[in-house]
């Protein structure tokens, strides 16, 4: 009779698993999965199961991608999540733009640019196409371009978009608590403020309680903007 085998090593192969699926995934951070992050949906089936099919960037071939690594039997897209298409990108109308910034707060790649009361623009090469500026766009200066012609799913992504998407994700998410959440109204330190201003203005920005409410603030943006996609998905085209 065997060892029994030790507790640990189930979580390491479940974790090893997440990290093959994850890799497999386009690294949109849409959300239409309806997890938060690729990574969480990679976990989600890795530990739970969960079906391969609810990723609609990864299209059918990143379902067939996703059947070769757990074992699962390849299924049609998810049409609750959304349907395959071709790669986009966002465009802002600066004509419209107010400088809000709530789109720069809900972009998971920190692919636009811009700062409050002033104009916003998108890094193309950065954008993933994730649709999350979108909704939360007070003024709908936001649209989606066509990036990749007739070309869906992986066939319109790839690879080298995909490792870069990840490693803006990671930054990104990295850098939220120690970014502060400038309110409405709020202007920029002017540029004769004292260097003792400035260090307070440092350790407030890092303190802990600062660094809580400005992840807690990011998160809300984002739920929100979760939350608006998925209500417009749901409705269809107007």
């Amino acid at each position: 009779m065997s060892a029994p085998r030790p507790a640990f090593a189930s979580t390491a192969a479940v974790s090893t698993l997440a990290a093959r699926i994850d890799a497999a995934l386009p690294q949109t951070q849409c959300t239409r999965c309806g997890y938060p992050d690729c990574a969480t949906y990679a976990r989600a089936i890795a530990e739970e199961g969960v079906p391969i099919n609810q990723c609609p960037p990864g299209g059918a071939e990143g379902i067939a991608r996703l059947a070769a690594i757990t074992g699962q039997a390849p299924l049609p897209l998810s049409a609750e999540h959304g349907v395959e298409a071709p790669r986009t990108v966002a465009h802002i109308d600066e004509a419209w733009c107010i400088g809000c910034t709530l789109c720069i707060k809900a972009c998971p790649t920190d692919a636009i640019v811009g700062s409050h009361k002033k104009m916003h623009t998108v890094i193309e090469p950065y954008c993933t196409g994730c649709e999350l500026c979108i909704p939360v766009c007070p003024v709908d200066c936001i649209q989606l371009e066509n990036a990749s012609g007739s070309a869906t799913g992986w066939a319109g992504w790839s690879a080298p978009l995909a490792q870069q998407a990840r490693q803006r994700y990671q930054a990104h998410r990295e850098r939220l608590p120690l970014d502060p959440v400038m309110d409405e109204g709020e202007e920029e330190e002017a540029p004769g403020a004292s260097a003792k201003d400035g260090a307070a203005s440092s350790a407030q920005v890092v303190s802990p309680a600062a660094a809580e409410n400005a992840q807690a603030a990011r998160q809300a943006v984002i739920a929100a903007a979760m939350e608006r996609a998925r209500q417009r998905r749901l409705q269809g085209p107007q």
